[in-house]
C-alpha cells in the first residue's frame, strides 16, 4: 500500500467542499492499494461550446486525482505535495454521461512524485491520459 493508513473516500470528498472540485461535481469513488479513482459528469459545467467534454475539465480531474494521491502518501504534519508539471493527451470525445479517472504512481520519491491518470468513459474506452509531476515540500515549523 502506497497510501498512509486511514484514507477514506468520505474524507477525500469532504476535503473538497467549497472548491472547484465540488463545483464540477468530481467525486472520489475508490481507494485501492496503489490507486485512487474519481468520476466527473459531462454536463454544462464540463463541456466546451461544441458540446464535447472540455480538455481543461479533463485536466482538472487529472490534477485533482494526482494531487490528492500524492498527498495521501505523505505525513501531513511534515510534508505536502504541489503540482510541478502536468500534460494530457485527449484521445476520444465524450458528449454526455460521466468520465472516470484513475491515478496510479509511476514514481514516489523523497522530493518528487510522478502519477499517471487514465480517464475513461462509461464504456471503459480511454478518453485522456495524463501525467503529473508533484514537488514534495517540507512544511515550515512555526
Amino acid at each position: 500500500m502506497v497510501f498512509k493508513p486511514g484514507i477514506s473516500i468520505e474524507a477525500l470528498n469532504r476535503m473538497c467542499r467549497n472548491t472547484l472540485v465540488e463545483h464540477l461535481s468530481i467525486e472520489f469513488t475508490e481507494v485501492g492499494d496503489d490507486y485512487i479513482k474519481a468520476q466527473m459528469p459531462v454536463d454544462s459545467r464540463t463541456r466546451q461550446p461544441f458540446g464535447l467534454l472540455h480538455g481543461g475539465a479533463s485536466v482538472v480531474l487529472a490534477e485533482t486525482l494526482g494531487s490528492v494521491a500524492a498527498n495521501c502518501c505523505l505525513d501531513p504534519d511534515s510534508y505536502y505535495a504541489v503540482g510541478l508539471d502536468i500534460n494530457a493527451n485527449h484521445l476520444r470525445p465524450v458528449k454526455n454521461g460521466r468520465v472516470i479517472g484513475t491515478a496510479s504512481p509511476v514514481h514516489i520519491g523523497k522530493t518528487t512524485q510522478v502519477w499517471e491518470i487514465r480517464i475513461t468513459n462509461e464504456e471503459k474506452a480511454l478518453v485522456c491520459i495524463s501525467r503529473i509531476t508533484m514537488a514534495v515540500l517540507e512544511k515550515k515549523k512555526a
